[in-house]
């Protein structure tokens, strides 16, 4: 990944992936943050948590942390916000990371992700590569050997307890390795986030952890407590009527 992000079509990607971790982190606060993989992104740069660590899965001078994705040393209910730049399509089990992202996430805690689009341009060279590797041609465009669709991945996040917040598709251009044409038709861009926006070669997205609501139980001693006094009440109430009764008994034998 890291030597295909030093590509024409790497910078480029990099670009829109990082102007719109900028844009989303800026305004989810909490105390602390988490990256997980890819450092040629900066995914946490624009948030403001005290906070903030990068993990990666091998050894990186920019790393804090070094550690499998799928179990990850920090408690349950622990971090803020957990950014996966490409993480899950990385990830020998993509499913596993996100479930244990959601297990470290606290209620209403926010996982970003950016991840390719298999339905684009860049999906379709990818899958046609694939299909010339079986005869012995040529070789991936895309680094990730599997990619996650979008549509996909909205369905785990929902079993999880996941609500999608935020999602944009970007990089419209098509699957050249020349920096020259890919400068050309930069206006693909602006035409294609108006006109088939689900088509970019990346999307990106926003999901907050909802946990159910939780209806508060009282003590058992309080409920107890509330009989006791609703007897006493009825007690004094049998108490009052049937002496009203008796002095209205002796008023008319008096009478």
């Amino acid at each position: 990944m890291q030597e295909w992000l030093q590509t024409p079509p790497g910078r480029y990607l990099l670009g829109w992936e990082q102007a719109q971790l900028n844009e989303a982190v800026a305004d989810i606060f909490g105390f602390h943050a988490l990256q997980l993989g890819l450092p040629e992104l900066d995914g946490l740069g624009a948030n403001r948590m005290p906070h903030r660590w990068l993990a990666t899965q091998t050894v990186h001078p920019g790393a804090a942390i070094v550690t499998d994705f799928s179990a990850l040393p920090f408690a349950q209910h622990s971090l803020d916000l957990v950014v996966l730049p490409h993480a899950l399509e990385l990830a020998a089990d993509p499913h596993s990371t996100l479930r244990e992202v959601e297990r470290v996430l606290l209620p209403e805690g926010r996982v970003v992700i950016c991840g390719f689009n298999p339905a684009s341009l860049w999906g379709l060279r990818q899958r046609r590569s694939h299909l010339y590797q079986r005869f012995g041609w040529g070789t991936p465009f895309l680094p990730a050997t599997e990619l996650l669709g979008y549509w996909r991945l909205r369905d785990w996040l929902r079993l999880l307890g996941f609500e999608v917040e935020v999602v944009r598709f970007g990089a419209y251009r098509p699957a050249f390795m020349s920096e020259q044409w890919l400068h050309r038709l930069r206006w693909l861009d602006t035409l294609g986030a108006r006109w088939w926006p689900i088509l970019g070669a990346a999307y990106f997205l926003v999901a907050v952890k909802r946990v159910p609501s939780m209806t508060l139980l009282s003590p058992a001693w309080k409920a107890a407590k509330q009989r006791a006094n609703a007897q006493v009440l009825v007690a004094n109430h049998s108490t009052l009527t049937g002496a009203g009764d008796l002095n209205h008994q002796k008023t008319r034998s008096t009478d």
